[in-house]
């Protein structure tokens, strides 16, 4: 998969001009003293460590933060090559659109970075994905039903025309829509809040043995398969379409097998349109560290946060970046090699 050297990549910041500023719908610092638990909102606290990584809060730094999550949904085929922003998110999931494609929603909360897309529009399935952390979405609008879903979901979206949206003119559109997420967060005013964690987050030593597995082959109804290598450190996407040094670190690749339904109306070119049903029960595939643990995902409702076990009981996910694939159970494919 050919990718775009990052410099040059980059340069686009410079040429985009801002499409408005309406709305839509709407430095770390180093000590030596442990961080101090956090308020999460509904009143509790949680051990200092952010909610989308399970990674430890550094120096003075706070996990509760004056902006929401924030989820770009990206652009995942060769169009969008290359993809500005992966390397800056916190996770990923990847989930089926219509045509047998896939697109991403990229989740940043610890760091807010700059330019990030292309970005493209919602689905349904979005509302499952971003509700158990209450995030905010960037996107490039949605179907008129959709919308109608979203805003009954109570979330909130920002789409063209919001503070640091912009096209860029050297590509071809639909596919040359970015936005500038620190300009989107400063349009944002909440109280700091940390979020609930997205995933049971635990540690290396508390993970099964498993069985090895250094290779994952994750195909979605219609064709479209991501690859993953495991290469001593984390998982390498071998056909990603980020930008050559903005890659997505994963150091862990999370397989919910899921159920997919008829999101009930048809793209532009006439392909139905797809509702990833992210609720329920289905086989989960934990890989990390070159290891395979096989279980079950629980979510009992689509806000609700997302549970893992095994026959021997709970299972939790290491804590760093996580890229979760929503693989379709029937239809969809998943394979590994030692």
């Amino acid at each position: 998969m050919r990718r775009a050297p990052l410099p040059a990549v980059m340069l686009i910041a410079a040429s985009l001009v801002l499409a408005g500023c309406g709305g839509g719908d709407d430095g770390a610092s180093t000590g030596d003293s442990s961080p101090a638990s956090q308020k999460v909102a509904g009143g509790s606290t949680l051990d200092s460590t952010w909610p989308l990584t399970g990674l430890p809060v550094s120096g003075d730094q706070s996990a509760s933060q004056g902006h929401p999550v924030l989820v770009a949904k990206m652009d995942n085929t060769e169009a969008s090559s290359p993809q500005i922003g992966l390397s800056k998110a916190d996770m990923v999931v990847e989930e089926l659109v219509e045509g047998g494609l896939t697109r991403l929603a990229a989740f940043y909360y610890s760091t807010i970075p700059g330019t990030v897309g292309p970005v493209r529009s919602m689905r349904a399935s979005d509302i499952g994905i971003v509700s158990p952390v209450k995030a905010d979405v960037v996107t490039s609008g949605a179907a008129s039903r959709t919308i109608a879903r979203i805003k009954g979901a109570g979330i909130k979206y920002f789409t063209e025309g919001s503070k640091g949206f912009a096209r860029d003119n050297s590509r071809s559109a639909p596919y040359n829509l970015f936005a500038n997420l620190t300009d989107v967060a400063s349009t944002i005013k909440q109280a700091d809040a940390r979020p609930a964690d997205y995933l049971p987050w635990g540690s290396e030593k508390d993970m099964p043995k498993g069985q090895p597995a250094k290779s994952i082959a994750a195909t979605f109804s219609g064709g479209h398969t991501t690859n993953w290598t495991y290469s001593g450190k984390g998982y390498v996407n071998q056909n990603t379409y980020a930008a050559d040094g903005d890659e997505f670190p994963a150091d862990t690749v999370l397989v919910l097998r899921v159920q997919v339904g008829d999101a009930g109306y048809l793209d532009p070119a006439g392909n139905p349109v797809p509702e990833t049903k992210f609720t329920g029960t289905g086989p989960a595939m934990l890989f990390h560290d070159g290891r395979l643990v096989k279980g079950m995902w629980k979510k009992s409702t689509l806000g609700s946060p997302l549970s893992l076990s095994t026959k021997a009981g709970k299972l939790t996910v290491p804590a760093g970046h996580t890229w979760i694939e929503l693989v379709p159970a029937n239809g969809g494919n998943v394979t590994y090699k030692k």
